[in-house]
């Protein structure tokens, strides 16, 4: 990485089902620029209107399990028997190129990650109370068994709070979007995260 020019940041985004991660993601990469959600890979088959490269990276179930045991991969799971993964060296090019990236994972997930990449800015998504939860799962029009199993999950997941760097309560989305923005900013202002390139133009404008 050029001392002159600004690596971009790992943003890692967990939430339990229905605090509106995905809501608020979507509009934060078009609301900030040069961020992006990070791209995984998947044997799942593509949906209509999915692209490989854009979406996800399609592949088969052999080619994943090679990418596998080359360790390839900074976190992987499975879910409804198809497998996905976040490939290790995409991610690291896509920030040496200066672009910030964010990772939603689950805090399983997350653990992984900090376990190859130290230097990750790590926000957890919560929803103001387990009522109002509930109620937009409901609103989601997820069936009572489904409902109870995810807020039974939600509880878990809020739990591990104490390994986020910052904790974002979900109440009105507007200003919550102005929140994770503000993160990001500054995490780009931050001169200890970004010593290489600040004390390279501090030496500069010092001479």
């Amino acid at each position: 990485m050029s001392a002159n020019k600004l690596k971009g940041t790992l943003f890692i985004i967990c939430a339990p089902s229905g605090a509106g991660k995905s809501s608020l993601v979507r509009e934060l990469v078009d609301a900030v620029p040069d961020l992006a959600v990070s791209i995984s890979h998947t044997t799942r088959p593509p949906r209509t209107g999915e692209k490989h490269g854009v979406d996800y990276f399609f592949v088969g179930e052999d080619e994943f399990r090679t990418l596998l045991e080359q360790n390839t991969f900074l976190e992987h799971a499975t879910v409804f028997d198809h497998l996905y993964g976040t490939s290790h060296t995409w991610v690291q090019e896509q920030l040496a190129d200066g672009k910030d990236i964010i990772l939603e994972i689950d805090w399983q997930g997350a653990q992984q990650v900090r376990s190859i990449i130290k230097d990750t800015v790590n926000i957890f998504i919560l929803p103001p109370s387990l009522a109002a939860l509930e109620e937009r799962l409901k609103g989601r029009g997820d069936d009572d068994r489904n409902i109870q199993r995810r807020m039974q999950d939600a509880v878990s997941e809020i739990e591990h709070y104490g390994e986020f760097d910052y904790l974002v309560v979900n109440h009105f989305f507007d200003r919550t979007l102005k929140q994770l923005s503000a993160i990001i900013l500054g995490a780009r202002h931050d001169h200890h995260r970004h010593r290489d390139y600040y004390e390279s133009l501090l030496g500069q404008l010092l001479q």
